[in-house]
C-alpha cells in the first residue's frame, strides 16, 4: 500500500521568472508498511545497541557501536528513504542508494509486474522501491470487484420498478452501487499510483518544460556510514 501526499515544501527545480507554475507541487508516494516497519526496527536496534554500550564489558560496547553504525543506515535506506515524487515536469525516484530524476520527456514507459519499474528512452530500467507490488492486495481488489459485479448483476435481474431503476441509475453515475458497494473497478494502491503516473506521462511527455536529461545521484550519506560500520565490525571480529 502506498500513500500519496502533497508536499508544498519539497524543493522544486529552479524556474525562470515568469514561467508557468506547475499545476500542483510534488505528489509523494510512500509505503506506510515500510515506514512503520522501519521505525520499529530502529527502535529495537537502538534499545539493544544502547543497552549493550552501557552495560557491556570488554569489546562488547565497540561491537555494539559498529553493528549499529552498519544496521541503522541500511534500515533507513530500505524502509524510510524510498519515495517517488511526481509533478508536471518530472518523476523523481528516491531508492535506497540512488536518486533518479527523469523528465517526462525521457520516460519511455512505466511497467508493473512482480515489481513496479520505469524505463527511460535508452532502455535503462529503474525499480520503484517506494511502490512495492502486493499480490495479496491485487487479489483482494479482484475479489472485491468480482463480488461487486455479481451483486450488481443480481440486483439488475431482480430489480423492478422505481427502486431497481434508482439503483441502476446510481451505479451508472459512478456512485454507490446496490448495497452501498462503490461502483467502478477496484485497484491495489500501488497499481492506482502507477495509473496516475502513466496518465501524467501521457499528458506531459511532449511539453517543453518536461524535457531534459536523466540524472542519477548516489546516496553517499547512506552508503558511507554503512561501509564504515561494516569495516569496523570486520576489524573488531578479526582481531578478536
Amino acid at each position: 500500500m502506498t500513500t500519496p501526499e502533497h508536499q508544498p515544501n519539497d524543493p522544486e527545480p529552479t524556474r525562470p521568472p515568469g514561467s508557468a507554475a506547475p499545476r500542483y507541487q510534488d505528489r509523494v508516494y510512500r509505503s506506510p508498511a515500510a515506514l512503520v516497519g522501519g521505525v520499529l526496527l530502529l527502535a529495537v536496534i537502538g534499545w539493544l545497541g544502547i543497552d549493550a554500550v552501557v552495560t557491556g564489558e570488554g569489546r562488547t560496547p565497540w561491537l555494539a557501536l559498529a553493528t549499529m553504525l552498519l544496521l541503522v543506515p541500511l534500515v533507513v535506506a530500505y524502509t524510510l528513504r524510498p519515495a517517488v515524487y511526481v509533478n508536471d515536469d518530472r518523476l523523481r525516484v528516491r531508492n535506497p542508494f540512488r536518486v533518479i530524476e527523469l523528465p517526462w520527456g525521457q520516460v519511455a514507459s512505466l511497467r508493473s509486474g512482480f515489481s513496479n519499474e520505469v524505463f527511460d528512452e535508452s532502455g535503462t530500467k529503474y525499480q520503484l522501491w517506494a511502490l512495492p507490488v502486493s499480490l495479496r492486495a491485487r487479489n483482494k481488489a479482484v475479489r472485491a470487484e468480482t463480488r461487486a459485479a455479481a451483486q450488481a448483476a443480481r440486483a439488475a435481474r431482480a430489480g423492478s420498478g422505481s427502486e431497481g431503476s434508482g439503483a441502476r441509475a446510481s451505479a451508472g453515475r459512478g456512485g454507490l452501487g446496490p448495497g452501498g458497494v462503490p461502483s467502478g473497478p477496484r485497484r491495489a494502491e500501488s497499481d492506482r499510483a502507477m495509473d496516475e503516473m502513466r496518465e501524467m506521462h501521457e499528458l506531459r511527455q511532449s511539453e517543453e518544460a518536461a524535457q531534459g536529461e536523466v540524472t542519477v545521484r548516489w546516496a553517499y550519506e547512506i552508503a558511507g556510514p554503512a561501509v564504515v560500520g561494516a569495516v569496523l565490525l570486520a576489524v573488531l571480529l578479526g582481531v578478536g
